[in-house]
């Protein structure tokens, strides 16, 4: 069971909610500052005071007071009229993340909802019920208001959800488990949408994506090294702590035990003095990707528990002030750095396929064809690398550095960082295919060179790969070959999977 507090939602335990099906609950402390905070927000409007969002309009409206007796209509017509999103849905995982963060939000006692609307949320979460949420329409300020609001819907029992398999009609399946409907009072509705959770859900989901593929990676970069006779000095120690970023120290440390018993690996002079970048260089591309994503690292633990709408109450009621901590900057610059990270792990990896194809760079068989002319081997599969590549290269353009007015001007300037998200998680994509071609190259550069001779770790990782995806003894339609290889580096958990490797192997 993982408890929310508000203030200590980790990356860890949100893999523990939405890949291990943890149960969640809500720390009775926390309740009891989101109980203080709904006083404040009933006194206000007991009192007819003039605070945002409570009784008055939103956005350009905000000038417009609206009487006691409408507020529950106020945030009804709220959610009903900004559920504007559209395209296809998010992926399942992001939804239910989504969720979750509105709740631990909440859970910090700045936003004024009652404690069911919190209870709600983590029903759903715990039930499995999961918003249908489009994916297009939120400009990451003023939250992301439309996004949030097709999840708010399901709360009042509108709207459409995944359960079971199935996209149904929320009111159908809360029925199902006996969740009734809210009808949402003062503040609730606003409460619930002007945040930053659909682009931090996104960029939580990707995150979690990047950094498995990023271990990955190196792993397969390693297996590359055996099956080009790479020279195995440029990772030695001294050359990485010359240079003082501890990312591109660990990166070597971690290639130098991958490898740390193969006979595949050369000295520098052996073969030759030097290798290429993509092989040499591999500590300081991939330690330079891992310092980007320490730092979306940070930025989302956070994001994941800070108090992200409008307005904030404090002091009991005392203090309410209408502030910006909605606006998605922070996540957008977070989002667009992790997609230039995976974007260049990408590029050093098709340069690496590049080496391991092309017969000018190698004396390996021509494209790792088993018959070279009469079979074309590796060669088209290089081309899809490329493709992926340049493709990211264009989704890589950072979203962040645009805006655009809206709300009258009143909202003059917006982060578009679920845009970010959103293209972050596609690049993390087709950066996964480029490495399982790699993936596919290396392990038949290695059968070539003698899988005898392999590393320990490496020759694990071959043969589990190997049950994947098979030796390519006869040209096939290597677009399966290609999509396995990518679906199953996406399904395994790689530092359990490292782990057992050395088990077995008696390194631990």
């Amino acid at each position: 069971m993982v408890t929310l507090t508000g203030s200590s939602l980790t990356l860890e335990q949100m893999k523990d909610v939405l890949y291990r099906k943890q149960k969640v609950m809500a720390s009775s402390e926390s309740m009891e500052a989101v109980k203080k905070s709904r006083e404040a927000v009933e006194r206000i409007v007991s009192e007819s005071k003039v605070v945002y969002g409570i009784t008055t309009g939103f956005g350009k409206f905000s000038d417009v007071l609206i009487d006691k007796n409408h507020v529950q209509d106020l945030q009804l017509n709220l959610i009903r009229s900004h559920a504007c999103g559209v395209g296809e849905p998010f992926p399942e995982i992001v939804s239910k993340a989504m969720v979750l963060l509105r709740a631990n939000a909440l859970l910090k006692g700045f936003s004024g909802v009652r404690p069911v609307v919190i209870e709600k949320l983590l029903e759903l979460v715990n039930q499995d019920i999961i918003p249908v949420i489009p994916q297009q329409g939120s400009l990451g300020a003023s939250g992301d208001l439309a996004p949030l609001s097709h999840l708010a819907l399901v709360l009042i029992g509108e709207g459409e959800v995944f359960y079971k398999g199935k996209q149904m009609q929320a009111f159908d399946a809360l029925k199902q488990v006996g969740i009734l409907p809210l009808t949402l009072e003062a503040k609730e509705g606003l409460a619930l949408i002007n945040g930053t959770q659909a682009m931090t859900a996104m960029g939580v989901i990707g995150y979690l994506e990047a950094e498995q593929l990023a271990h990955e990676s190196e792993l397969i970069a390693a297996m590359t090294i055996e099956g080009l006779n790479g020279i195995i000095d440029a990772f030695a120690e001294e050359v990485h702590t010359a240079r003082g970023y501890k990312q591109q120290t660990d990166t070597a440390a971690r290639i130098r035990g991958y490898l740390s018993d193969s006979l595949l690996t050369t000295q520098q002079g052996e073969l030759r003095v030097q290798d290429a970048y993509s092989l040499r260089c591999i500590p300081q591309v991939h330690g330079a990707s891992w310092q980007a994503l320490d730092y979306v690292k940070e930025k989302l633990e956070i994001e994941m528990n800070a108090a992200t709408d409008n307005p904030l109450i404090f002091d009991n009621g005392e203090k309410v002030i209408s502030g910006g901590n909605f606006h998605g900057q922070p996540i957008a610059f977070a989002m667009d750095f992790m997609k230039i990270a995976m974007a260049e792990l990408a590029n050093i990896s098709e340069r690496r396929i590049e080496r391991l194809v092309n017969p000018q760079l190698n004396d390996l068989p021509a494209f790792l064809s088993p018959q070279p002319g009469l079979q074309s081997g590796a060669m088209i599969m290089q081309y899809a690398a490329a493709a992926l590549v340049s493709e990211n290269k264009t989704l890589a353009h950072p979203a962040s550095v645009d805006s655009i007015p809206s709300s009258a001007n009143q909202e003059d300037h917006v982060s578009m960082g679920t845009i970010a998200s959103r293209h972050a998680y596609q690049i993390i994509q087709n950066a996964r295919r480029v490495v399982a071609i790699e993936l596919i190259c290396a392990m038949q550069a290695v059968e070539i060179r003698g899988i005898e001779k392999m590393a320990t770790i490496t020759r694990f990782f071959y043969d589990k790969a190997r049950e994947q995806v098979a030796s390519i003894k006869q040209d096939r339609v290597f677009s399966k070959d290609i999509e396995k290889a990518a679906y199953w580096l996406k399904s395994i958990e790689f530092s359990p999977f490292i782990r057992n490797i050395r088990i077995e192997k008696g390194q631990f």
